[in-house]
Order: structure tokens, then sequence, then C-alpha cells
């Protein structure tokens, strides 16, 4: 059964997801520019959540997104990308994702409360958890300076 608007409100109220422990960038599996991390998300209530960040330091591209097994990503922050909505209207390249049962989460808007830019993924990942109300109990280190010798 599809997640309904009040689960969805229920989970992202939820103030006692948390992650404990460090958090590692890896490079992606096929060898990009972008680094990532997986981080487990536990909660009172149970929920089968999991936060995936992704940042490309070349593309200035950065993304924190939280994923529900199976459903997939019902709430993420996107920095350095545009996003077009499905009404068509065109959303900046700082924007967020709110799962709802009619748009899921291809619906975008410009959030107020992420004042960090994309060059400082420590600080938004901050700003990420307070507005999704994930204590992280542990350290996410700025991600790893590219390595020249990848891309020659």
């Amino acid at each position: 059964m599809p997640l309904t608007n009040a689960e969805f409100a229920s989970i992202l109220e939820d103030g006692s997801k948390r992650i404990e422990g460090n958090i590692a960038w890896c490079e992606d599996e096929d060898h990009s520019p972008t680094m990532e991390f997986r981080a487990e998300v536990l909660s009172a209530m149970g929920w089968p959540l999991f936060v995936r960040g992704s940042y490309n330091r070349l593309a200035g591209a950065l993304t924190y997104a939280l994923i529900l097994k199976p459903e997939g990503r019902i709430y993420a922050l996107d920095l350095g990308k545009d996003h077009h909505n499905p009404q068509c209207t065109q959303v900046g390249e700082k924007h967020k994702h709110r799962w709802t049962e009619q748009m899921r989460d291809k619906e975008a808007y410009v959030p107020a409360d992420i004042t960090a830019p994309v060059s400082d993924p420590v600080s938004v990942w901050r700003e990420f958890c307070a507005e999704a109300r994930i204590e992280h109990k542990g350290n996410l280190p700025q991600p790893p300076a590219i390595q020249e010798d990848l891309f020659s």
C-alpha cells in the first residue's frame, strides 16, 4: 500500500529519528567525481529509513535524500541542480522534494531554511538534519579532495 500523506507527516515529525556513528564519504561505483554515503536512520517507530548523500565538487551539486524502504525517496534536498516540476514550473538550484500521495516526490519547492552554500556540505548536512528532525550522533567530515589523476 502506498505511503499516505499522514504517514509521511508522521515520519517527518518523528523526533526520535537518529543516525548513530560517523559517516564516511566514498567514491561512487562509477568512479565519477561524485562522493557518496549511505546511513541507516533509526527511530522509536522502527521506520525502515536511510539517508543517501552525494556531492560532486566539480559540478557544484549536493543531494541529501531520506529514503523509506520500499517506497523510495520521500524527502530530499538538492543544491546545484535545477528542477522542473510536473506543472511545468521551474524551481531553482536550491530545492526540496517532499512526499505527497498525488505527486510522490516529483514536485519541488524552494526552501528558506537552508542557508549554507553547496561548497560546505557539512553545514548543509547540519541544516538538513535539523529540519528533517534527524539527530546525528557522530561526525560527517568534509568530502575528500578529488584526485586529479582520475581525470587525466
